[in-house]
């Protein structure tokens, strides 16, 4: 058989299983049966006794034979099969609750059977359900020693795809298998001493020794981050050598006059080196696709001004886009303070904005009347037109979907330079390999008069001490956040909850010495911003609220932030909520509550908030601890869909590959020496990577 054929055809398949394989997994061809890997293997020879198990024994093998088959009805349509198993040392029951038939017709007594499955204790004995089962053949020289093991799922289950069947099948297909055409060049595989493909594809599902295991999964892994590497490194290449990008080729006096008379603080040198690295950018001829970093509270809000200052120097209009209201609009206070007394449209295109008065708006941004647009996704919509888009600052960009960013994009003929922004830092093998095709700048210090936030684990008997502690800092004439995970009680989740919160901090707190405002993703647009102007403007002590206020939220005179059930959250999102305080110049304080007995990784997750304030260490843990898959949305938006390698745990592969692609690309920019990379390139065409959709 060739990989692309119908995985219909292969024997054991047909037209009911071939339906389920597609439905649940997405498998068509034998060529996609064949990438679908198993997730460990079982080592036949590492035979274990019934009187050696314990509670960790994990995934055994046993040998030896069945007696006693009993059959008992459980409800109208189901029944449950039980067989004893012995091999001499002891015995345990075999359990059944689906395909009984089939197991009793196989099972036979005084035949030797191999069973392999997970062990229990059931009422004081030992129990395997549905164990994986075959006949015992030593002396069949034939048999594969290690068994591979497939994820599944009910239905295939029902179907009868258990992962067994699912073996017995990938093993008629590696007996049959031709054609696989090797991906990589020849000198990559001799550089690395790499399996060829074939051999990798075969060994991964049933190799003759772990060495051989471990090749195939060292080749495989190898692919999949050198053509990840190749997509993009290729397009930052093609983008760096081809892409027609406007020429803003001076700073006139919009960006002097600011510098001199309007900066709120003097620049740390971080900010004047990204400034400087855009401004090289910009004045490139070659379309600009920057993603910059920044710890929270560390200035990027006014490197994008600065930036978009110069677009409207060299005639450009400029627009931000931010994922919520909230956000938006502290960017358009925020730069209407900064440019107060300066001539310079600024306008904010949000949904709340009201239609006669958005249709003004829209003619003001055609016209290029409105030099600066501050927006939420109102800014991608059809009928938004720019007169000269020059430049466009995309905030928090992994809250937007791919096609929302890329109808940003497609506002202006030649495209806008991009600046990508965003507060969670991200690992430097992260940046390196899935923003590839960007180039990256960093704000590593924070604005002059800015304390690092001092953060504390506290517990339930502690919270008297803890609130106690905030009147001290209310009464000082500060502010304190009380952020929930929830907002009503679950009866699953033992949590507080935001409505409950509210109560006992009213309480704690009565009015009207204190006020309290209370924000939550229920509350409307208007609701919402009614309750932090309020706050803001220091009409309220304490806002007590959801994550909500994780991104938005600029109020220097807030002091602590409390964070319920902090072990519920991530390292991201706990930093995220921290860097709500400390924007002034006092002293700020997060104290992170959790109940008593927390798990290894919540107690690491809280000890690294209390030991770093550094977000890319912080990061680094992230990434350590959850993996890639659920930082910055890359998993849903499919930039680490990786099925072997992992970035985290083969960090030295991921170099190799980075190292390897540089060295092609600088060789042989257009890949004409490589046919198969180009052949790659070439159906990866309409592959969305970031600086294409930025």
């Amino acid at each position: 058989m060739f990989s692309g054929d119908d995985i219909v055809y292969l024997k054991g398949v047909g037209p009911s299983r071939a339906k389920v394989l597609a439905a649940e997994l997405g498998i068509h061809t034998v060529g996609d049966l064949l990438e679908y890997f198993p997730f460990r293997h079982i080592d036949r020879s590492q035979q274990s006794t019934i009187a050696t198990l314990n509670e960790d024994s994990g995934y055994v093998v046993l040998r030896g034979t069945v007696s006693n088959m009993q059959t008992a009805s459980i409800g109208k349509y189901r029944e449950r099969l039980t067989v004893d198993f012995s091999d001499g040392t002891g015995s345990l029951q075999l359990v059944w609750f689906q395909g009984t038939k089939w197991v009793r017709d196989k099972l036979k007594p005084n035949v030797k059977y191999i069973i392999m499955g997970r062990p229990t204790v059931f009422n004081g004995q030992w129990q395997m359900t549905h164990p994986e089962l075959e006949t015992d053949m030593a002396s069949d020289s034939s048999r594969q020693p290690y068994l591979p093991v497939y994820s599944t799922t009910e239905k295939m289950k029902s179907s009868g795809l258990g992962t067994r069947a699912m073996a017995r099948l990938t093993e008629t297909l590696v007996g049959c298998i031709a054609g696989i055409e090797e991906t990589l060049p020849q000198e990559v595989l001799s550089q690395y001493h790499l399996l060829s493909r074939h051999e990798a594809l075969k060994a991964i599902h049933y190799p003759d020794s772990l060495a051989q295991l471990d090749a195939a999964r060292t080749r495989l892994k190898f692919e999949e981050l050198f053509f990840m590497q190749l997509d993009y490194q290729y397009s930052r290449t093609v983008r760096q050598q081809h892409s027609e990008g406007r020429i803003f080729g001076h700073v006139g006096n919009l960006f002097n006059s600011f510098y001199n008379e309007h900066l709120p603080f003097p620049l740390t040198g971080a900010q004047k080196r990204v400034i400087r690295e855009v401004r090289e950018d910009m004045r490139s001829g070659h379309q600009m696709n920057r993603l910059l970093q920044g710890d929270v509270g560390s200035g990027k809000t006014l490197v994008a001004l600065m930036c978009m200052l110069i677009a409207l120097d060299n005639g450009s209009q400029a627009a931000l886009m931010a994922p919520t209201e909230i956000l938006a609009t502290q960017h358009y206070n925020t730069f209407l303070r900064m440019l107060e007394g300066m001539d310079i449209g600024v306008e904010l295109l949000i949904g709340s904005v009201r239609a006669a008065e958005k249709k003004k708006m829209k003619a003001r941004i055609a016209s290029g009347e409105t030099k600066i647009v501050i927006g939420t996704h109102a800014l991608i919509e059809d009928d938004v037109l720019f007169a000269d888009l020059g430049l466009v600052v995309i905030d928090e960009q992994h809250r937007f979907g791919v096609e929302q960013r890329s109808k940003l994009w497609n506002k202006s003929v030649p495209p806008p330079h991009v600046l990508v922004m965003t507060a969670t830092p991200i690992p430097r093998t992260l940046a390196m390999t899935v923003y590839g095709d960007l180039d990256c700048s960093v704000i590593d210090e924070l604005p002059p008069g800015r304390h690092p936030v001092r953060t504390f684990h506290r517990t339930e008997p502690r919270r008297p001490l803890v609130f106690h502690f905030l009147k001290q800092q209310i009464d000082a004439g500060r502010q304190v956040y009380i952020v929930y995970p929830l907002i009503h009680e679950s009866e699953k989740l033992d949590i507080r909850d935001l409505e409950d919160g509210l109560e006992m901090v009213q309480s704690y707190f009565p009015r009207p010495q204190y006020a309290t405002s209370m924000v939550h993703g229920q509350l409307s647009a208007e609701e919402k911003d009614f309750e932090m102007r309020r706050f803001k403007e220091g009409k309220t002590h304490i806002m007590v609220a959801t994550t909500v206020i994780e991104v938005g939220v600029d109020v220097p005179n807030a002091t602590v932030m409390v964070i319920e059930n902090a072990e519920r959250f991530g390292l991201s999102q706990l930093h995220q909520l921290r860097g709500r305080v400390g924007r002034g110049a006092e002293q700020s304080y997060c104290i992170l509550m959790t109940k008593d007995n927390l798990s290894g990784s919540s107690l690491e997750r809280i000890r690294t908030m209390c030991s770093t304030t550094d977000g890319f260490l912080i990061a680094e843990a992230d990434l350590r601890l959850r993996g890639p898959g659920d930082m910055q949305g890359l998993q849903q938006s499919g930039m680490l869909d990786l099925k072997l390698a992992s970035i985290v745990d083969d960090e030295p592969l991921v170099a190799a590959t980075r190292n390897t692609v540089q060295d092609i690309l600088a060789a042989d920019p257009t890949l004409s020496r490589f046919p198969l990379l180009q052949r790659h390139i070439e159906h990866s065409k309409n592959k969305m990577l970031w600086g294409k959709i930025s």
